[in-house]
């Protein structure tokens, strides 16, 4: 056993100092999510409930297996935009009937579940998960189609909703439907394309146009039910496969549907049994990211708390130290770990990580990739001495790495360290953030700075005066500026992650994802890696 030794002093002020920094974001994140959940306000939802309907969290609830977990994605969707947080959808990975399934619900209480441009990009990610991890898609259908008044940012790029579902089903990834309520004019096509369609009496109503519009378009007179509703469905156009009671017979019903899928994972769970937890408690992840994030810190505490027995293997410890790579196990899966020690990457870390991730490809091993840096070194020397090109040759592994890859941002993750860390542009099967995480093309003091000096040069170079006091102004607007779209939330909500999450939780977010990764086959790359300059 080669279990992580741990040096945290938590008695020391500076210890509660950043674990009360962090307390004070994890409030802050809560009102945020609190603002999702309560969807369109209490009016809405009171009005919702006296139609005798559930809201979208707890058809959910109803829908998963007793005492199984929720991992809802892309919680802030929408954060700081004209639309509510959580973007009118809920998305998540659940289990059904012991099948790890992709779940989405429509939140009606948000403008009757109308899909906006965040819904839509949402939406389009959990069709992404489900797609590359092979879990079923189960749609809890309650909208009245595009949000209208930004249907220019709707319409054309929201076929790809339908386009996925075919292909989905087309490889062989099942796909349900459960119609509560309206699923109107594009929406209609959500049920018309997935594998299975269950539809609620009285309340689904599903049609390509209601009766105002058939009124107007073709003079006849009609109503909800014969041109829509469930029944109609059931018995007459054949579109409900089954015709549901009332909304918890649509949810029985669609367990039994999934527990008739036969579907398998690729890989087989360890058996809890081989599961050993860390040997050190997650509470203390809250302390372990300074305020500051200029200041370094060990990522092998993190690594302790959350890997099987905190047991760890790494990997050329003494070459390319600010750059911790290693073997482990997380709730039983195996996974190579690339962590940031001290903020930057060298050469030396650059080509030990292309080496490790091509190790991890031979055996395949899935890779999880833990963020703290502020980019790779800059300056004569390190320029001198191949900076770019070992930089490429990190990111070439990482691009054509085909092992599974997790990525979570717990401090910095700037400029192209970003991207060689397996940042969004690099297809992660899942990412997420810590509160005290950072990203943007560089820090907001260095960007302001180059600012400064490209302005002042600019005016010398043209023989006139430079403004010192619109320079400092200037500069304090621009840090305000890439401090405020630095923050997880902004990201969040411009979903380049997948949710900013807890610090204590990360050990079972991972275990959520790696067992949904397992869900599909893979292999890594054997080869296949393009030229590496030397």
């Amino acid at each position: 056993m080669t279990a992580l030794a741990s040096a945290l002093d938590t008695r020391s002020d500076d210890y509660a100092a950043q674990r009360t920094a962090l307390l004070d974001k994890l409030a802050a994140l809560d009102a945020e999510h609190d603002k999702a959940v309560r969807g369109g306000g209490d009016k809405c939802v009171a009005r919702h409930r006296g139609r005798g309907k559930l809201l979208a969290r707890e058809r959910i609830e109803l829908l998963l297996d007793p005492d199984t977990p929720f991992l809802e994605l892309s919680p802030l969707a929408a954060w700081g935009s004209d639309y509510t947080v959580g973007a009118s959808l809920v998305t998540g990975i659940g289990v059904v009937e012991g099948v790890e399934c992709l779940i989405t619900a429509n939140d009606p209480t948000v403008r009757g579940g109308a899909s906006n441009p965040w819904s839509l990009k949402k939406a389009l990610r959990a069709n992404e998960i489900a797609y590359a991890n092979r879990l079923p898609c189960i749609s809890l259908v309650e909208s009245g189609g595009a949000d209208l008044p930004s249907q220019k940012e709707i319409f054309i790029p929201g076929g790809a909703i339908f386009r996925d579902i075919t292909r989905l089903s087309a490889a062989g990834i099942p796909t349900v439907a459960v119609v509560f309520g309206n699923s109107t004019a594009g929406g209609a096509y959500v049920p018309g394309m997935s594998d299975h369609v269950i539809m609620v009496k009285e309340k689904a109503k599903v049609f390509l146009g209601g009766p105002p519009l058939v009124k107007m378009a073709t003079g006849e007179e009609s109503d909800d039910e014969s041109l829509g509703g469930a029944e109609m469905h059931a018995r007459t156009s054949g579109l409900a496969d089954y015709f549901a009671l009332d909304e918890q017979d649509a949810v029985r019903q669609a367990r039994r549907v999934v527990a008739r899928l036969n579907h398998r994972k690729a890989h087989p769970d360890p058996q809890p049994v081989d599961v050993e937890p860390p040997k050190y408690d997650p509470e203390e992840l809250l302390g372990i990211v300074p305020e500051d994030l200029k200041v370094p810190f060990d990522p092998r505490e993190v690594i302790a708390r959350i890997v099987d027995a905190s047991d760890f293997d790494e990997f050329k410890p003494l070459y390319g130290a600010s750059l911790v790579t290693g073997w482990a196990r997380l709730h039983g899966y195996p996974v190579g770990i690339l962590a940031n020690a001290q903020g930057v990457l060298f050469s030396e870390e650059s080509q030990k990580a292309a080496q490790f991730i091509q190790l991890a490809n031979q055996r395949d091993i899935p890779l999880l990739f833990l963020h703290n840096t502020t980019g790779y070194m800059v300056g004569k020397e390190y320029e001198q001495g191949g900076i770019i090109k070992h930089g490429a040759m990190m990111i070439n592994a990482v691009s054509n790495s085909r092992v599974p890859h997790l990525s979570v941002l717990m401090g910095a993750s700037y400029g192209a360290g970003h991207y060689g860390m397996c940042g969004r542009a690099y297809d992660p099967r899942f990412l997420f953030a810590w509160p005290s995480a950072k990203s943007a093309v560089m820090g907001p003091q260095q960007l302001a700075g180059v600012l400064s000096i490209v302005a002042r040069q600019s005016a010398a170079a043209k023989g006139q005066p430079y403004d010192d006091d619109a320079d400092a102004a200037l500069r304090a607007m621009v840090e305000q500026q890439i401090e405020s779209e630095s923050l997880p939330m902004f990201l969040s909500g411009r979903l380049y992650d997948d949710g900013v999450i807890d610090p204590r939780d990360t050990r079972t977010v991972l275990g959520i994802c790696l067992s949904a990764i397992h869900t599909a086959p893979y292999e890594g790359a054997r080869g296949g890696f393009g030229v590496f300059r030397m």
